[in-house]
């Protein structure tokens, strides 16, 4: 397992996982900003950036879609990230009348416990393998490293 999964494993786990719990934490908070946030233009336009520049980080350096589930749910989440920025960035209304079919506050303990065992997933793929040494060979070169 390269480096960089190692690396984006635990980086996306650890944030899911802090930011799931501050979420609940906080719940009532959470629920009310979340539902003012989505129908924000402006916000969603920051939201958007934010997400497209963090999936095309992970996409452009981690493009990866074999060596088993690690790796491959990395990507996947890259793509996501990226989809997710391109969707806020163009479609606002959209994404907006979408949000409020999912109804994010009656299911909020269940979007949030989704993203709680993602983060416990990744994160404990993450630091269960040790990191390759410097220099050493991996399974598969990344152009990028």
């Amino acid at each position: 397992m390269s480096r960089l999964t190692i690396y984006l494993s635990r980086l996306l786990g650890l944030f899911f996982l802090i930011f799931t719990v501050a979420l609940y934490v906080q719940r009532p908070t959470a629920i009310e900003i979340v539902g003012q946030l989505m129908h924000d233009r402006l916000l969603m336009l920051l939201m958007g950036m934010i997400a497209l520049a963090c999936g095309l980080a992970i996409v452009l350096a981690h493009n990866i879609w074999s060596g088993g589930v690690l790796p491959v749910v990395v990507t996947i989440i890259g793509w996501l990230f990226v989809i997710r920025g391109v969707l806020l960035i163009a479609l606002p209304p959209e994404v907006s009348a979408i949000f409020d079919l999912l109804h994010y506050t009656r299911y909020f303990d269940v979007y949030e416990l989704v993203a709680l065992v993602i983060g416990v997933l990744l994160t404990y793929g993450g630091f269960r393998v040790a990191l390759p040494p410097s220099g050493a060979p991996q399974d598969k070169p990344n152009p990028v490293d």
